[in-house]
């Protein structure tokens, strides 16, 4: 007959093996190079964080190679190809009417300000609108300002951007290039090397952090910043439903606490230090930056005037407050 002091043993054996079968790892599906700010500094350490506030029992592991284009990493989680995805709404049109919000011009030149109001936002206006039903929503956030750069020559108003091909990457952004006369040009944003080199189009819009990371300060030589930022790019972090619902109701809790606003904050504070970092590196390789002068500026707002209108309306068709989820999100952004 065992003793009891072998039947704790056992106990602890079992107990042990258990825990071992309980331990989940989850895999995220990753189209970008690996040092890229949003896996290195975003995704990897919120899978640290979270593999923290588990105790172990969960832990994150990116994907080595993608399985799978830009626009299709929200179908490839939603259907299970892969745990966690983050992507771009606008890659993929008419599918996410709600986050051309975050879009918007002018909304400020702080991605950490941005991200974290329009998180909140998100969650207090858009959300019952179930734009991302069959996922669950880890976060959303946006990277830094909009900016004009240019193969060979500088943009000091709106007829030095009429009939020019520019790279846009999709969402209002496109609706912005168009109404200031720009030709666009859709491409993701790993291919943007190429198809300015190739002289495919004469310049790009995008944030000051991934010129250099992308490698096109040796390619684009012109800078044009706007103050408040020309359009924003709205992000989306998820999880496969199944997966999640399979997490204990303790890791799911421990999960939501490192992701909504904080990972928004998150996100928002690694795409402010990578503009910081990117800028230096233009002005380091001798990039002619400019600030649009209050002529231009007034110029761009003559033409971006009623653009808001692509949310508004979208929200109404939906049943959402759009006026006040717009003022909210300008308020928090500014801080007010």
């Amino acid at each position: 007959m065992p003793t009891v002091r072998a039947l704790s043993f056992a106990a602890i054996l079992a107990l042990g093996a258990s825990q071992a079968l309980a331990d989940t790892t989850l895999t995220v599906s990753n189209w970008l190079p690996p040092s890229h700010p949003i896996v290195r500094d975003i995704v990897i350490p919120w899978g640290e964080a979270v593999s923290e506030a588990t105790d172990g029992r969960v832990t994150v592991e990116v994907m080595a190679a993608p399985i799978g284009k830009p626009p299709a990493q929200y179908d490839l989680v939603r259907d299970g190809a892969a745990d966690i995805g983050f992507g771009v709404h606008g890659y993929t049109p008419n599918r996410f009417a709600l986050t051309t919000i975050a879009e918007l011009p002018f909304l400020g030149d702080s991605s950490e300000a941005l991200s974290v109001a329009y998180q909140e936002v998100y969650d207090a206006y858009l959300a019952p609108a179930g734009e991302h039903e069959g996922v669950k929503l880890l976060a959303v956030w946006t990277h830094g300002p909009g900016e004009i750069y240019m193969v060979n020559s500088q943009v000091t108003s709106l007829a030095d951007l009429s009939g020019k091909k520019m790279r846009v990457g999709g969402g209002l952004a496109n609706i912005v290039a168009e109404r200031l006369g720009i030709v666009p040009v859709s491409a993701p944003s790993p291919q943007v090397y190429e198809i300015l080199s190739n002289g495919v189009a004469d310049g790009i819009l995008f944030p000051p952090e991934s010129v250099p990371f992308f490698k096109i300060d040796k390619v684009v030589k012109h800078a044009t910043e706007v103050p408040g930022g020309l359009y924003n790019t709205s992000f989306f972090m998820i999880m496969n439903e199944e997966t999640w619902n399979g997490l204990s109701e303790e890791d799911r809790t421990a999960i939501d606490e490192l992701s909504g606003v904080a990972l928004a904050r998150r996100a928002g504070q690694a795409w402010d230090a990578a503009d910081a970092a990117g800028r230096e590196t233009m002005n380091a390789e001798g990039m002619e930056t400019i600030t649009a002068s209050e002529a231009f500026m007034g110029e761009i707002e003559g033409a971006l005037d009623g653009v808001d209108s692509v949310f508004l309306d979208a929200a109404a068709q939906k049943g959402i407050d759009g006026e006040a989820a717009l003022k909210a999100l300008r308020e928090k952004a500014a801080g007010s």
